[in-house]
């Protein structure tokens, strides 16, 4: 009895430390989806989008330091995901600020 408890908790620890790093990517990949947007629609312009592009290179690259040990602890699964909050912000009041391109200007650069 003590075993098969064991095991569903070794099986349910495994699937949400995989889902939370699931949803981190979604994430993040969402974030990324979202300054393209902006960039396309012109409401973040080159010079935003560059900013915004690697703060989310950041977090990125923080995250694979966070998981080089194997996993995410508690600690880093909120730091990353006060990082997130930070860049979503940074997201919506670069595409508010009023800084927009012309709209005759061709879309340049990534």
């Amino acid at each position: 009895m003590k075993t098969a408890a064991l095991i569903a908790f070794g099986v349910l620890a495994a699937t949400s430390s995989i889902a939370s790093a699931a949803t981190i990517d979604q994430r993040q990949a969402h974030q990324m989806n979202r300054i393209e947007d902006g960039r396309n629609a012109g409401t973040i312009t080159w010079r935003e989008g560059l900013k915004l592009r690697r703060e989310q290179a950041r977090i990125a690259r923080t995250e694979s330091q966070f998981k080089s040990d194997g996993h995410l602890s508690r600690d880093e699964k909120r730091a990353l995901t006060e990082m997130q909050n930070k860049a979503a912000y940074g997201i919506v009041r670069q595409s508010h600020d009023g800084w927009r391109r012309a709209w005759w200007m061709p879309r340049f650069g990534r």
